[in-house]
């Protein structure tokens, strides 16, 4: 009869562990974001980022991170928007369907062609629960590990605060804002398909990241 009881107790405290833990990571980001938001909207992104990344998490441990990261980004992705803070270098979001594959291959190709003069996102209209078995391998072929990255539901924060917004199979999920540059790379979908299929994919996706990367660069350094 006690079995029940200690279920019970065993949810609750789970739950008390959780909010704990979400506290504490409101506290380090209200530190750092002192001066632009208040303590109580820190607070509502990191519980918000918890929870969207809680619906498709397959494993519970990686999530305190996970959610620390995805929320101190959306909050700088608000800071930018509202002009907050100044962003010295564009800022491109890449965004699909399930954030799994191709949005995924473009940020991590786009972060080492621009060597840290483009600040890159990526993002899913419906993210997946993990990133694509062939996409992680087809990419550390290429000697870029993907492992330590996880699928993160669109915003509109971090659209509000890009620069050029690149979407690639996910219809007109993505709110459209005046001023932004918007491309659509019409890429096969990788999902399920066979590991040469998928190196094709990555290839011609970083043909395209090599264009955008000279054109977003070319442009700023001939800005007064």
């Amino acid at each position: 009869m006690t079995e029940p009881h200690e279920n019970r107790y065993e949810t609750s405290r789970g739950l008390q562990d959780s909010t704990e833990l979400l506290q504490r990571i409101s506290n380090r980001l209200a530190d750092k974001f002192a001066g632009i938001f208040a303590a109580e909207t820190v607070e509502r992104y990191v519980f918000e980022s918890y929870t969207a990344l809680a619906r498709t998490a397959k494993i519970s441990a990686y999530l305190p991170a996970t959610t620390e990261h995805f929320a101190n980004d959306r909050l700088n992705a608000l800071a930018k928007s509202k002009g907050a803070v100044a962003s010295e270098v564009p800022e491109v979001l890449f965004v699909c369907v399930q954030n799994a594959g191709r949005s995924q291959m473009a940020a991590a190709l786009l972060t080492v062609e621009a060597k840290g003069r483009i600040k890159v996102r990526s993002a899913g209209s419906l993210p997946a629960a993990e990133l694509d078995p062939a996409v992680v391998t087809a990419m550390a072929e290429m000697g870029l590990d993907l492992t330590k990255d996880y699928p993160k539901p669109l915003t509109d924060d971090v659209v509000r605060a890009s620069d050029v917004v690149i979407t690639m199979g996910c219809g007109d999920s993505c709110p459209i804002y005046p001023g932004k540059r918007y491309e659509d790379w019409d890429l096969p979908d990788p999902a399920d398909q066979p590991l040469e299929t998928v190196r094709d994919i990555r290839d011609r996706i970083h043909d395209r990241v090599k264009t955008l990367t000279a054109s977003l660069l070319t442009q700023e350094t001939t800005l007064p």
